[in-house]
């Protein structure tokens, strides 16, 4: 389909955890992803996963389901895995942000500590439907902050049809400006590892997560030229997550993304 960076489940994400990758299955892998052209390597945990879970039961096995998945990212030497955060009855609050913490510290203690991989873990910003952590900018910051044994292990994930819909514009190069200015200041010079580039079914603010083609949705093709035009984000990966037929939709949405990188739309 024409990409040059990647992002898989490295297990079934429906389920708590799963048989361990073979290490030799894991290297060819590699191998061959790199040989066609993917340079960026990304895993997406289970969405079973709740980091903010006050329930103490849900909360040992959303622990246990991370450093599994941490591990796995290693063993595929992947650049980032990309977590959500999960939900908690006070949404970004202090008792939210110390739970999160937590638990990050204890799934990478779980999964052997920092050791010496490359693998980020990459905090994924949401929509902000509910009481769902990480729908601003300054949560995500005040929580990397509180990981402060792990700070130099994690990054952000920003996914555009996320920040739309929970009211981050995203849609000129001002805005584009203005976030990333944000996101230095909350999180740290060059925090955005990679960026889920969706556009957006419904309105700004809507708070609903329903991702559309590249300048299909409400944030529009001049937004995702925008970013590709920012120099802080030239070596920032890009996945698409669309709603479609494979492998028509990410074929036209990629073109279109380099198109876009090029200046040629």
């Amino acid at each position: 389909v024409g990409c040059d960076a990647m992002q898989i489940f490295a297990k079934s994400p429906r389920q708590w955890l799963g048989k361990p990758i073979d290490a030799g299955n894991a290297r060819r892998f590699v191998h061959e992803a790199h040989d066609a052209g993917n340079s960026k390597i990304f895993t997406h945990t289970a969405y079973l996963i709740n980091l903010a879970a006050p329930d103490d039961v849900l909360w040992e096995r959303s622990i246990d389901a991370l450093a599994d998945e941490i591990t796995r990212g290693r063993v595929l030497g992947a650049d980032g895995v990309v977590t959500h955060l999960g939900t908690h009855p006070t949404g970004e609050s202090d008792e939210a942000t110390a739970r999160i913490a937590a638990a990050l510290d204890e799934a990478f203690y779980r999964a052997g500590g920092p050791a010496d991989s490359t693998t980020r873990l990459l905090l994924e910003n949401t929509a902000g439907a509910g009481n769902l952590y990480g729908r601003s900018i300054e949560a995500i910051g005040r929580l990397m902050r509180a990981c402060e044994n792990q700070h130099s292990h994690l990054g952000v994930c920003f996914d555009t049809c996320h920040g739309h819909a929970s009211g981050i514009d995203v849609s000129t190069d001002g805005a584009w400006d203005a976030l990333l200015s944000e996101v230095d200041a909350q999180c740290g010079r060059g925090a955005i590892k990679l960026i889920h580039a969706n556009d957006c079914m419904f309105e700004f603010g809507s708070r609903r997560d329903r991702h559309a083609w590249i300048g299909e949705g409400t944030i529009g093709i001049e937004g995702f030229a925008a970013m590709m035009r920012r120099e802080e984000l030239a070596g920032v990966s890009v996945i698409t997550e669309m709603p479609g037929e494979v492998p028509e939709k990410d074929e036209v949405n990629i073109a279109l993304l380099k198109a876009l990188r090029m200046g040629q739309v």
